[in-house]
């Protein structure tokens, strides 16, 4: 099964889950500093320090990628790093940056920056946030920054990862930093985001004109646990229009969807939007990034789960029914299949575009063996069925151009903490020793081989 001869195949990582070191070089707290300071917030007590330590052993990971056979890098800056507390710029923060690209260069990795990953300045959180306006003014002009420091040496740039989990699970359920759970919250820091995402594409084209933009959203198909029933299939529409089309239709199409627009009236939407906005979020994109992890099942009934606080806003009774499919160490079902007919909706419903899977991996215990070897043949298995799912959407058509797998390393995994592990790459969180586990020989041979061996 062999992949477009110009296919890229990468790994993904985010800042503040591996780099550590939150205090040096002029780093000030982010929000996820802050959340993770408070009681019970992220498992185990868990905080950003150590992470990976990939701030102080960065030219070793991109040494360990090169061995791997990596083309590309997916990787994002620190916000806090670069403009500490939202202000000035700080030089050191992006020598750091640039020590990453030159080596990444020198490796023959290419270097594909994500400019915001969820750690928003603690500095901005406490004058509104993205539920402030003004924060994606501020953006832009890290953006611009950034870009002039790095762009004549960067050709690709994501301005934002998953404005949703941003927005609906920051201000909306708390699950994730700042913590907040007001629904008009979360729908104003969607609408910021978004606009946010806007401004910054055009200040990365203004800094260096012939820049590749795109954004990079986590997208959901959505089906019914009862295809008989009306209230299950609205509560799958309002699902669908929360996790996906709310962040699509404005960015790739200049407009919120009606229907959404209606949906979420009540928590102020129409009131965020400012006449121009959505030209703004509707400046042209080069690709979309497409996170994949799962899809989700819906019903009308509410359980146990159902209810306030939730990322739900405007369908808080929504429940998601329990199928008797393999599941992740995160709890989440394991359904590759789906993943071609969510290529292929985007192939036919919106503007042709490249596509890219920007992430796509799965959390397993991953014991070491008694010879120190880490035999996760279970991540393999369930890379291997994406990718097969992947290849079946190339095959009917669809413009997909990259794989990244998530992550390259054990990392903090946000309100999990340590507890979970993504990576190819196994890391002693005491020693940071890495040690590479059987998936990634398995996909250093994907890679080199640019396609899968075929099934018995």
């Amino acid at each position: 099964m062999t992949f477009p001869a110009d296919f890229r195949w990468g790994v993904a990582t985010a800042a503040f889950q591996v780099e550590g070191a939150t205090t040096a070089d002029g780093r000030t707290p982010s929000i996820w500093d802050a959340f993770c300071a408070r009681e019970g917030a992220v498992a185990g007590g868990d905080t950003g320090d150590p992470a990976a330590d990939h701030y102080h052993r960065m030219p070793a990971d991109v040494a360990l990628m090169r061995d791997l056979g990596v083309g590309v890098y997916r990787f994002s800056l620190a916000w806090p790093r670069v403009r500490p507390d939202g202000g000035e710029i700080n030089a050191a923060g992006l020598d750091f940056y640039e020590r990453l690209i030159d080596n990444l260069l020198d490796a023959g990795v290419t270097p594909w920056p994500t400019l915001y990953h969820w750690d928003l300045p603690q500095a901005l959180e406490e004058r509104g946030g993205w539920t402030a306006r003004d924060t994606a003014y501020r953006f832009a002009d890290y953006a611009a920054a950034v870009v002039e420091r790095l762009g004549d040496r960067v050709g690709t740039w994501t301005t934002l990862n998953e404005p949703w989990c941003s927005a609906f699970l920051g201000y909306g359920s708390g699950r994730h930093a700042p913590g907040r759970t007001e629904p008009r919250a979360a729908v104003a820091a969607a609408h910021h985001l978004l606009l946010a995402h806007g401004l910054g594409a055009a200040a990365i084209r203004d800094t260096v004109p012939g820049a590749e933009v795109g954004v990079t959203l986590n997208l959901f198909p959505v089906g019914v646990a009862d295809p008989g029933s009306a209230a299950d299939w609205d509560v799958a529409r309002r699902v669908d229009g929360l996790q996906n089309r709310v962040f699509l239709d404005p960015v790739l199409r200049g407009r919120y969807p009606d229907d959404v627009l209606t949906d979420l009236e009540p928590y102020g939407l129409r009131d965020a939007i400012h006449d121009g906005d959505e030209r703004i979020i509707g400046t042209p994109v080069d690709f979309l990034g497409v996170n994949y992890y799962r899809d989700l099942l819906v019903s009308a009934v509410p359980d146990a789960r159902s209810g306030l606080p939730s990322e739900w806003v405007g369908a808080e009774h929504v429940s998601f029914p329990e199928r008797d499919l393999p599941k992740t160490d995160s709890g989440w079902d394991i359904s590759p299949e789906p993943l071609t007919g969510l290529l292929l909706r985007l192939h036919t419903e919106y503007p042709r575009l490249p596509l890219y899977i920007t992430e796509n991996g799965v959390a397993f215990p991953d014991e070491i063996g008694a010879d120190g070897h880490i035999a996760d043949t279970d991540r393999i298995a369930f890379v291997d069925a994406h990718l097969r799912a992947a290849h079946a959407a190339i095959e009917a058509g669809v413009d997909l151009r990259g794989y990244f797998y998530w992550s390259l390393l054990d990392n903090f995994e946000w309100a999990e903490g340590y507890a979970k592990r993504f990576g190819l790459v196994h890391v002693d969180y005491a020693t940071q020793r890495r040690t590479p586990k059987a998936s990634a020989s398995w996909y250093a041979r994907v890679m080199a081989d640019n396609g899968l061996a075929g099934r018995e």
